[in-house]
């Protein structure tokens, strides 16, 4: 049974359109809807990137887009900004450096670096100069294991989440490697104890470093893990790796812009993470790394006497001291801080992109963002978990913790088995955008800064809707999407993080 806009079984003022119309008449952030763009429906289902003359009528109406935990949407002055970038290069072409222009908002490309970590630096509650915008994530985790992670006969275990994403696992596995040791002896894994839930607890986290501490080199943990949504607990467990003498680093790719996070307060060591996200800087955006004010200091009176006086680490030239960067010479004097741990001349370009959506950021600050971020995601919360009556129960249930604390903007939903394929076609066939995890999941992300109350509360009807239409049609499969397939024209969602 499909439900009109004003009319749904979630018929009490609380559940009604109306409610959520109010909800945004009185959201403070509002009216940063306006500074992204939002696919219409009629973007998403077309096959060409140009617009056709002959519009049908509601052919503008904006998509429902809650995939800002995969991939944010672009701010509107993203383009106005690569287009300064790409003028500037064209008419200046090497100095555009070194030369700043009265009629753009971008420093020269020789400080564009310097200006990202200044903008990044509150997002994530660090100093300037314990942000530095470069590399990818993967590139950045192997910059930062290189330094951190210093086995040793008797201390050379890593502890990490079991379901972590790929990509991490690769990266230790390989650090691990790297150093002559096997991975299967030198890694500790954190899966769930209930098998009913996907969630690791803050004690568990706990008691196993206690229970390998005497063995373990290094700690890497989720921010917010990806499958789930479930935020841990950074500040306890920091404190605890440290209590132990173990030092620990974060991936941040579903905390950065999601969360309000304190790294230098909560005394983290080093972290990691994208941009394409939450911070939306457009697809394979560049990533960024934390390090600690501690760990980025460097002694010139030590290297005066031929000691190293910095920490050890993969170096480039571009971490080294930007007053001699161009002198050519061959002794590396690290930039204090996280700056130093730079190898290459990072893209002016990517860099560009990631500073048009910060300069979003810079209008409003975490605290507001992460205060409706909660309200939302409750909101959404509150909605999927409302009984669709006549004795029935949904043919779902949300795996991501229940507690605000606990989480970030994400739910992760675990379809009753064989429902996916069908819910992901009916959803993309409405102008929804979520996206899946196999065999069961869909994660859905209101993203504070563009998505609304509407936005959700259409979600839902919608999604009840496929749920109800897939049930229906389970033993008979289902066209599936782009989306649902996970590889239908080379287009594959499965591989998407």
């Amino acid at each position: 049974m499909a439900y009109s806009k004003s009319q749904s079984p979630m018929d009490s003022d609380l559940y009604s359109r109306e409610h959520a119309e109010e909800l945004d008449r009185k959201d403070p952030l509002r009216h940063f809807r306006n500074d992204f763009l939002i696919p219409t429906k009629a973007d998403l289902k077309s096959r060409t990137l140009a617009t056709s003359p002959r519009q049908d009528a509601g052919s503008e109406e904006p998509s429902i887009y809650l995939c800002g935990n995969s991939l944010g949407l672009q701010p509107r002055r993203t383009s106005e900004r690569i287009q300064s970038h790409l003028t500037t290069w064209a008419k200046k072409g090497v100095f555009g450096h070194f030369v700043e222009h009265e009629d753009s908002a971008l420093p020269p490309f020789l400080h564009v670096d310097d200006a990202a970590a200044k903008s990044m630096a509150p997002i994530v509650g660090a100093s300037e100069s314990e942000v530095a915008v470069m590399e990818t994530l993967t590139a950045n985790i192997h910059l930062l294991m290189s330094s951190f992670y210093q086995p040793t006969k008797e201390k050379f275990k890593i502890i990490m989440e079991g379901k972590a994403f790929p990509s991490d696992r690769y990266a230790v596995e390989s650090q691990i490697h790297h150093h002559g040791l096997d991975p299967k002896d030198a890694i500790i894994l954190l899966d769930p104890i209930e098998p009913s839930t996907s969630v690791v607890s803050t004690s568990q986290v706990l008691a196993t470093i206690d229970k390998h501490a005497t063995s373990t080199a290094l700690v890497w943990l989720p921010g917010v893990q990806y499958y789930t949504g479930q935020y841990w607990d950074i500040k306890t467990i920091t404190a605890h790796a440290h209590s132990k003498g173990l030092p620990i680093g974060w991936d941040l790719a579903h905390a950065a812009g999601n969360v309000e996070l304190q790294l230098h307060d909560w005394d983290v060591d080093f972290a990691a993470w994208c941009s394409y996200k939450y911070l939306n800087s457009g697809p394979g955006g560049i990533g960024a790394l934390f390090v600690h004010e501690k760990h980025g200091k460097v002694d010139m009176e030590a290297m005066e006497q031929g000691k190293e006086g910095y920490r050890p680490r993969l170096s480039g030239w571009w971490g080294g001291d930007k007053a001699t960067r161009f002198s050519m010479g061959n002794s590396f004097l690290p930039i204090p801080g996280a700056a130093g741990f730079q190898v290459g001349n990072p893209s002016a370009l990517a860099l560009t992109a990631v500073l048009a959506s910060l300069e979003v950021f810079a209008e409003t600050d975490m605290k507001a963002i992460r205060t409706k971020s909660i309200d939302i995601t409750n909101y959404l919360e509150k909605l999927l978990l409302q009984s669709p009556g006549h004795g029935s129960s949904n043919p779902y249930r949300i795996i991501t913790p229940s507690k605000a604390e606990e989480r970030g903007a994400q739910l992760s939903v675990l379809l009753e088995e064989g429902l996916l394929d069908g819910v992901m076609a009916e959803l993309e066939n409405a102008g929804v955008v979520v996206d899946e995890r196999k065999p069961d999941v869909v994660r859905v992300a209101p993203a504070p800064l563009y998505n609304s109350y509407t936005d959700v509360w259409d979600f839902v009807r919608i999604f009840r809707d496929a749920c109800e239409k897939a049930k229906g049609s389970r033993d008979a499969g289902s066209n599936g999407g782009v989306m649902a397939n996970g590889g239908k024209e080379e287009k594959g969602w499965g591989l998407i993080k």
